[in-house]
């Protein structure tokens, strides 16, 4: 089978190297990629927003599933444009995907299902926004209602910036993501993040994950895409895990059947593991980046297999998504200036030593220049390793990242830090 894949970033690498390995992949390309994603694919240049471009492309190439990676095509709708023509398409169409386009939706379908989140109050103009601060105890959190690239979140721990957080977004600091926004009651606990697969009737778990957003060590700084991860996430317990299944993600796919609206993809639950149990955080229609770089490490089974079968509205036919025993961590090398504007061109080397022990890098923003590699965006390689613990996983991550000579670039030191100081009172 041929597969087109689309998207550019860390993420998109680890679904090309996995999908790569799959029984029944004939050829597959990717729209746009990068250097490291062409180790593995044709690229060809298509732009998502033109459907009728990708229709044909699709046609041309007989294509029989396209893996749609980043959010923006999916909450555009390109997945409906696909599946109107008959193609397969591993992702939800515009309405489902709101789940994640509109933070609102998600938090007015979780208050008609029952399902467990912060309380919170949307709002439409400052004014009511502002208005509607009295109503929250401090700190409270204040969010984009849009997509704003994983950035669109401020946790206020005073009035004046709550107020200043309000002000900006409806200033158009986020753009049209913030037209509207949800004030939400702040909730107290540690973060985890669930992956689950499902083609609207059927749901499996696709395993757990933690990132850290912060882009300073000790989280502190901006909130960020997200500068590493590992899985599984220890402090999601079976136990908690099970809930949240049962208490958040399946609630949620048969709400959003029962409102015709189908949901098929995979079903990113942001976590907060609060003294009363797991409360859905948001909503992501997609796999996370950079969490899916360290599941797709993790993952023992046949990619496309599994993509296809979801796609074909026919996962209950499939085999149960399977992990390796051991723990996955990946720390992202970034440009120097973000989460702001990046510096763009640094060079990049040494990649082949990071790899030598077993690591594998994954590029996030890359490009070929005339030297040779060269960063071309703000979260630049996802330098990823595998251990018997976190403080394993975390050690091996860390000597690969050493090798890599990219004097622009930056990372966190403490990926895991959490985790490692958890395993340290067993030890």
């Amino acid at each position: 089978m041929n597969v087109l894949l689309l998207g550019s970033g860390g993420r998109e690498h680890a679904l090309a190297w996995k999908l790569a390995q799959s029984a029944g992949l004939d050829k597959l390309f990717a729209a746009p990629g990068n250097p490291g994603i062409a180790q593995h694919a044709n690229l060809v240049a298509l732009d998502p927003a033109n459907h009728p471009s990708l229709v044909a492309f699709c046609r041309d190439n007989a294509i029989g599933l396209v893996v749609i990676g980043p959010e923006g095509p999916l909450v555009d709708g390109l997945a409906d444009s696909l599946r109107a023509e008959g193609i397969a398409v591993f992702g939800p169409g515009k309405a489902a995907a709101q789940l994640e386009g509109s933070k609102g939706y998600t938090k007015d379908l979780c208050q008609r299902a029952g399902i467990p989140t912060a309380a919170y109050v949307r709002a439409t103009s400052q004014s009511d926004a502002l208005a509607a601060l009295d109503d929250f105890a401090l700190p409270v959190v204040i969010k984009a209602d849009g997509l704003a690239a994983g950035k669109g979140v401020v946790i206020a721990e005073n009035r004046t910036e709550a107020e200043a957080a309000v002000t900006d977004m409806f200033a158009g600091s986020f753009g049209l993501a913030g037209a509207e926004v949800v004030i939400e009651e702040f909730l107290t606990g540690e973060e985890a993040s669930l992956f689950a697969i499902t083609d609207g009737k059927t749901v499996r778990l696709f395993g757990s994950a933690q990132d850290h957003k912060r882009v300073g060590d000790g989280d502190v700084g901006p909130n960020t895409g997200g500068m590493g991860a590992y899985s599984p996430a220890p402090v999601l317990r079976p136990e908690l895990e099970a809930r949240a299944m049962a208490e958040i993600v399946e609630p949620t796919v048969r709400a959003m059947a029962a409102a015709g609206t189908p949901y098929s993809g995979v079903l990113y639950a942001g976590l907060m593991l609060t003294d009363a149990g797991p409360k859905l955080i948001e909503y992501n229609a997609r796999f996370g980046d950079p969490e899916c770089q360290v599941l797709m490490t993790r993952f023992t089974g046949d990619l496309l297999a599994l993509l296809l079968a979801t796609a074909e509205g026919c996962l209950d036919e499939a085999e149960a998504p399977a992990f390796i025993d051991q723990v996955a961590l990946t720390v992202v090398m970034a440009a120097r200036g973000y989460p702001g504007p990046a510096a763009k061109g640094g060079h990049i080397a040494g990649i082949e030593a990071a790899e030598a022990d077993g690591a594998k890098v994954f590029h996030a923003g890359t490009a070929v220049g005339a030297g040779g590699l060269v960063a071309n965006g703000g979260r630049v390689l996802n330098v990823t390793a595998t251990g018997a613990t976190v403080s394993e996983a975390k050690a091996a991550a860390y000597a690969a990242v050493d090798r890599i000579d990219f004097p622009s670039g930056f990372c966190r030191r403490d990926i895991g830090w959490r985790e490692v100081e958890r395993e340290k009172q067993f030890d």
